[in-house]
């Protein structure tokens, strides 16, 4: 359980550091689009979205963003995404602190998903949530 605590708080918080530019060349790289849309009950808070590549999953994301709750879901766009592989995670920050919220059991209180909609007991594993993006446009819906 504290494994599972442990991941979450890191990817949570790492969302926030996130750079969304690569910076060690000084190039920016243009790629495609990554539409990520989540339903959700309650129109409190916001959702913390967070890109990943393997080297940093759920660690380190390549962008992220907080997208607003609006008709019963939220939906935003990575944009420069460069063909490869990848993985999305997002929680519902109900409360607007910018962090996921645990009971003291250590179960989280805020609503979570990963790509391809794996709910599994522990972190979620990279084999798992990664998907390819090629030239084209990726839209994913990712439930909580």
């Amino acid at each position: 359980m504290k494994a599972i605590i442990l991941s979450l708080t890191f990817t949570i918080s790492s969302m926030l550091c996130a750079q969304t530019t690569s910076e060690a060349d000084n190039t920016i790289e243009t790629g495609t689009t990554i539409t990520v849309t989540v339903p959700v009950q309650s129109s409190e808070g916001s959702v913390l979205f967070g890109l990943y590549d393997e080297a940093g999953f759920l660690q380190q994301p390549l962008q992220s963003q907080e997208g607003t709750i609006k008709d019963g879901k939220a939906t935003i766009v990575f944009t420069d995404v460069v063909p490869g592989t990848y993985a999305v995670s997002l929680f519902h920050d109900k409360n607007g602190n910018k962090q996921m919220d645990f009971d003291t059991n250590g179960m989280p209180l805020e609503m979570y998903g990963i790509s391809n909609n794996v709910m599994s007991y522990g972190p979620p594993q990279w084999s798992d949530a990664k998907f390819e993006v090629s030239s084209e446009p990726v839209s994913l819906t990712i439930r909580m």
